[in-house]
């Protein structure tokens, strides 16, 4: 067997000797990101948010605000947990978290209808806390018009005017609304989704600069590790090796709760979204091992690391559309693995696009990896005519 082949296998299963002996390498590489997992899952295992408290404030007490309370308690996303005699009581509850939000029915509600005025329904919310609070919003919005709707068409029948007839005076143009690649709003399908990953790759950065670093953070140790590897190259592709699969293994895992608990459809092509993965995990790999070679000593390249990878999240375009952010927050997206990684995912999973406009993104991920090994030769180079130009 050739020296490097030898010294390939030899720097592997050292590492993975180092994997049983480091509690704090195999916490960050095996149990942080299984801890991670087995929380986000429990946080979104729901799918959807559902029976959100709001509060009341009936000033009418007349039986259509009374159907307007069972309408609104009756809705899948609010329940009414809390009746208020004024309005400080309500909003002490709001800022005290017992309640998401207020509804406020005025008085002579059910008069004003029934002479064809349109009173006004007040709903206070928190907008700060956005989901808890459009959750809320949009079910009182759905159904303080549907009960108001149903008074007046009874109203119209009562006069003796058709039924389709007084449905068509009140609504004269129907929409029809589609929701689609999400139609039952599943948090798990999108956010959890896309939460998994980003954790994923400050890991994958974090441990494998950590990993590199403890062998090439002196230049002795960084003899040893090219004497056992028989090179550079050989040695850091034994070493980093163990990592992939572990990764692999870690995503894999992630993806058969997606796919298989939490019911994550795969409309795409399988095969492109393994090839993502892979990229993805190489490209994070690369990250890690470039920091490593570059900064001094190991604490650095992981504080560094974390430091890029941690907001990948909010500039991956999840929470926010990256179309909207500014030039800064665009180009940080752009030169993060995980925003291309998510968008092949997302296309080859929820929204079941052509195999073709996928390749973009995998493509990309290829250019990551080229480029970041040819910053990582040109780093070796380097630091080996420092070494001959020392000796």
């Amino acid at each position: 067997m050739p020296a490097h082949r030898r010294g390939f296998w030899c720097v592997f299963w050292r590492e993975l000797g180092w994997l049983r002996r480091r509690r704090l390498l195999a916490g960050l590489a095996v149990f942080v990101p299984l801890t991670l997992l087995a929380l986000l899952t429990a946080i979104f295992s729901a799918g959807i948010a559902t029976r959100l408290p709001i509060g009341v404030l009936d000033l009418d007490g007349s039986p259509l605000s009374r159907s307007l309370i069972r309408m609104v308690d009756a809705a899948p996303d609010t329940e009414v947990a809390l009746r208020v005699s004024d309005l400080g009581d309500g909003r002490n509850a709001i800022l005290s978290g017992r309640i998401h939000g207020l509804l406020m029915l005025p008085r002579h509600i059910e008069r004003d209808v029934q002479a064809g005025r349109r009173p006004e329904v007040v709903f206070f919310y928190n907008t700060q806390t956005m989901t808890t609070g459009n959750l809320v919003l949009r079910a009182v919005n759905a159904a303080v018009p549907a009960a108001a709707a149903g008074l007046r068409l009874s109203l119209r029948t009562a006069q003796g005017q058709d039924t389709d007839l007084a449905q068509a005076a009140l609504s004269p143009i129907p929409v029809q609304v589609h929701a689609l690649f999400n139609p039952t709003l599943n948090y798990a399908h999108f956010l959890l989704a896309a939460l998994l990953p980003a954790v994923l790759q400050v890991v994958v950065v974090t441990v494998t600069a950590y990993s590199v670093g403890l062998d090439v953070e002196t230049p002795h140790r960084l003899h040893i590790l090219h004497r056992l590897g028989g090179g550079l190259w050989p040695a850091l592709a034994g070493k980093v090796l163990p990592y992939t699969f572990l990764f692999l293994m870690v995503l894999g895992l992630s993806d058969w709760v997606l796919f298989g608990w939490l019911g994550l459809p795969l409309r795409g092509n399988g095969a492109l979204l393994l090839a993502g993965s892979l990229l993805f995990i190489l490209a994070g790999q690369l990250i890690g091992m470039l920091l490593a070679l570059v900064l001094r000593p190991m604490a650095s390249a992981v504080s560094i690391g974390t430091l890029l990878m941690a907001p990948a999240f909010g500039f991956m375009g999840v929470g926010f559309p990256r179309m909207g952010m500014n030039g800064f927050a665009q180009g940080w997206g752009m030169g993060l693995p995980g925003t291309w990684y998510l968008l092949a995912r997302i296309d080859q999973t929820i929204r079941g696009a052509p195999a073709a406009l996928s390749l973009k993104p995998l493509l990309i991920l290829a250019a990551f990896v080229v480029a970041l090994s040819g910053l990582i030769a040109w780093r070796l180079e380097a630091m080996r005519a420092r070494r001959r130009r020392t000796a």
